[in-house]
């Protein structure tokens, strides 16, 4: 190995008890984004779980526990993470060894799957789950590179068959046929 393909020496490569390195007293704008968002689902969560009906049967534990252990650990969570930021605690900078950093988002990639869930929103009521969830994976996996795409299309359309007739024979989970309504398996 060179002097050129040699990575700066960082106190975590230096000993295994360094303590990680505080870059600069700065507020890290896009952690302190995540942070007030982890803490409004959080608040969400809590204020929303007191409107769910508890009915008179339910025991000690009723529909509302669940939605408030997780209000509660993310609204934790996101305290615990401020706390850290505001100490200097800073998240590392990217550094993977199959990542180009200098590169930009490949945003025709995003528009293509962006276009693939809303199309599964739009075509699953009229289409049903087989046919609209085939496209999804099917345009996914194509805007992710897969070739070629008819492959993908194929594997889609097995697979979400499967998913339908399982749902819906075996664990008796409505999930719309559309025009194979009544097809065998699908309805």
């Amino acid at each position: 190995m060179s002097t050129l393909d040699t990575p700066p020496e960082t106190p975590a490569a230096a000993g295994a008890g360094a303590a990680p390195a505080r870059r600069g007293r700065r507020l890290p704008v896009g952690e302190l984004v995540v942070t007030t968002v982890l803490g409004g689902l959080g608040v969400f969560a809590l204020v929303e779980a007191h409107t769910i009906a508890v009915p008179a049967s339910s025991n000690a534990v009723g529909p509302r526990a669940f939605p408030y252990a997780v209000g509660a650990i993310l609204v934790l969570s996101a305290v615990a993470l401020l706390v850290a930021q505001l100490r200097g605690d800073r998240g590392e900078v990217e550094g993977g060894e199959d990542v180009d950093t200098s590169g930009g988002a490949d945003w025709v990639a995003v528009a293509k799957l962006t276009g693939a869930f809303a199309a599964l929103v739009v075509l699953v009521e009229p289409l049903g789950w087989p046919i609209a969830a085939s496209l999804m994976f099917g345009g996914t996996a194509w805007a992710l590179g897969a070739r070629p795409w008819w492959r993908a299309l194929l594997v889609a359309a097995v697979l979400n068959t499967v998913v339908h007739i399982v749902f819906t024979q075996v664990l008796g989970v409505y999930l719309p046929a559309g025009p194979l309504e009544g097809v065998v398996g699908f309805g």
